[in-house]
């Protein structure tokens, strides 16, 4: 989303890499893991490796797990935005709640001020298990390299609403970018997928697939994302949907994922008269995979 819009590992898994998979297990596994990736039923991955679930969230407690999460990009502790994109909402932690279940990024009308006295008539809703801005620069609250993302969600309809699911270095830089998921609230048949990195000479450059299906405001669907050495898989509902499997573009760098509900900007336009607010973005969970050489 950054910069304007928004697998399945091979045998040589390091010993490094298998002790930083228990870790993240011990400390972010939920105490009943879920069931095994939604798109495993569809994947290439190796026979002879077993999943590691290392983060999840089922949204299932009253308030937001504030050692999982964060709530605003990492220059800003609240009322943040992404001004690049030219947006029309402050995120505001007040936009972030849990309830039934579910988290809940809410827009709605509601004219804030950001830092430098710049007026906003929107407010939104974000979390990352980026870095929190009060304590750069220490690690992020998760961050992963490879695996097996699958996020749960339900996508609002209407002009000038952008749902967005997706992964960003934990250096603190724009690229590479990963968007997993990326549905516009006037055409929400839509799946946009994105990668976002630089060519040989360092300039920015983007690949991207849509897909034209199910209109994604009407209900529930899985976004699953496989990260591999050898490619990067997109799902949809366990069917993939696009796929990149030139190793000179695939990132081995450790990122952290994003979710948040945007209001305006350059891409999706302002809302019209027709949208409804408040508006929603709905996640019903959060759940990471890696996959470790099983033991014979």
């Amino acid at each position: 989303m950054i910069g304007g819009t928004k697998g399945h590992l091979l045998l040589g898994v390091s010993l490094a890499l298998i002790c930083d998979i228990w870790m993240a297990q011990t400390v972010w596994a939920s105490p009943q893991s879920p069931p095994m990736p939604f798109s495993s039923v569809s994947s290439s991955f190796e026979k002879d490796q077993q999943f590691s679930l290392v983060f999840s969230d089922e949204f299932d407690a009253e308030h937001l797990d504030d050692t999982r999460w964060v709530r605003c990009y990492w220059w800003a502790n609240d009322l943040c935005t992404n001004s690049g994109n030219k947006e029309l909402q402050l995120y505001s932690r007040k936009n972030v709640s849990l309830s039934e279940g579910l988290l809940r990024l809410k827009a709605d009308y509601d004219v804030l001020k950001n830092r430098s006295g710049r007026m906003f008539p929107f407010s939104s809703g974000m979390v990352t298990t980026g870095i929190l801005y009060d304590e750069k620069p220490s690690p992020s609250r998760f961050s992963f390299r490879y695996g097996h993302l699958e996020v749960r969600a339900k996508a609002p309809r209407g002009k000038g609403l952008w749902s967005a699911l997706w992964l960003l270095p934990e250096r603190l830089v724009s690229r590479p970018e990963f968007d997993l998921m990326e549905v516009l609230g006037d055409s929400p048949s839509r799946l946009r997928m994105h990668m976002h990195d630089k060519d040989e000479d360092g300039k920015p450059k983007s690949w991207g697939q849509d897909r034209v299906g199910a209109d994604l405001s009407q209900d529930w669907h899985t976004y699953s994302l496989d990260w591999s050495p050898s490619a990067i898989v997109w799902y949809l509902d366990g069917t993939e949907q696009w796929r990149i499997d030139d190793r000179t573009l695939i990132p081995d760098e450790k990122l952290y994922f994003l979710a948040n509900l945007a209001v305006g900007g350059e891409w999706p336009g302002a809302p019209d008269a027709q949208t409804r607010f408040p508006a929603e973005f709905l996640i019903d969970y959060v759940r990471i995979w890696q996959w470790v050489k099983a033991v014979p």
